[in-house]
């Protein structure tokens, strides 16, 4: 009998509310879902956790569910993998604010590795974060990446959201599915790509072609820029073109998680990877 066959283990009582103690033995609480940067992946949400518990890559430190999420888990022989602490909602409330929406499940976790930018695949399209510091955005763009099977997400060190807490519930478990791959400087990463062969496309308002009618080619890299801001100069500089989306209404900009699901719609349908 294989560990999702097996039903989960469970503890009574929460234990001490996660925290964390840095260099400084300052107390760090996980309040709203976010931890340090040295701290562990907070995960909530029935998505966020599912998707992790079934990720054999991703190591559960705690987990923490309701009785309803536990029968739940049970029922669809999702394996814990660890001892859960069955808890009333009201502390995992308390433990991560009032506004997350965590549907009675919990995890502490270690942060997945971030794979080099050289070993990434010959083939398909990934998608290039220039400082885009919204974990929103980059959850919901992380979701749009798992729908459209991109082979990965390369993004900065600074200025981005860690992998955790809101970033991760916005992903809906797209974390376990698309590899981050970290960079401290991003033109020189967009450079590593130049030279290993992607074509490397920044999207821009002002962008001199539509996307739309670019022919493009595998291995695809498409660079998305900050709201408001938009692509950096250097980026911009090291890119091989920077297109525009053409939109017929009076708006002629989307939020940046929008723009990344129809530059994907248009990157996908035009090198045939929609079959």
């Amino acid at each position: 009998m294989g560990d999702r066959d097996r039903k989960p283990k469970f503890r009574r009582g929460g234990g001490k509310p996660p925290e964390r103690h840095g260099e400084s033995g300052r107390r760090t609480s996980f309040r709203g879902g976010e931890a340090g940067p040295d701290g562990p992946v907070i995960l909530y949400g029935w998505h966020t956790v599912a998707a992790a518990l079934a990720n054999p890559e991703r190591q559960i430190r705690k987990l923490w569910l309701t009785e309803n999420a536990a029968r739940r888990l049970a029922d669809e022989n999702i394996a814990t993998r660890v001892t859960p602490d069955i808890v009333r909602p009201s502390l995992i409330d308390q433990r991560l604010g009032p506004d997350a929406v965590h549907q009675g499940l919990l995890a502490e976790a270690d942060a997945l590795p971030s794979p080099d930018i050289g070993a990434l695949a010959q083939e398909g399209i990934v998608l290039v974060l220039d400082q885009i510091t919204d974990p929103h955005n980059v959850g919901a763009i992380l979701r749009s990446a798992a729908a459209f099977a991109v082979k990965a997400i390369v993004t900065t060190a600074r200025h981005s959201p860690e992998a955790t807490g809101v970033l991760a519930k916005s992903a809906s478990g797209a974390l376990e599915l698309v590899p981050l791959v970290t960079v401290q400087n991003l033109a020189r990463a967009l450079t590593e790509l130049n030279d290993q062969g992607f074509m490397t496309v920044g999207l821009d308002s002002q962008g001199s072609e539509n996307l739309g009618a670019v022919a493009l080619r595998q291995p695809l890299a498409l660079v998305l820029g900050a709201e408001g801001k938009g692509l950096r100069q250097l980026t911009r500089e090291t890119c091989s073109l920077v297109a525009r989306l053409d939109l017929p209404g009076e708006i002629k900009s989307l939020n940046v998680s929008n723009a990344a699901v129809l530059a994907l719609y248009i990157g996908a349908s035009r090198l045939g990877l929609m079959a």
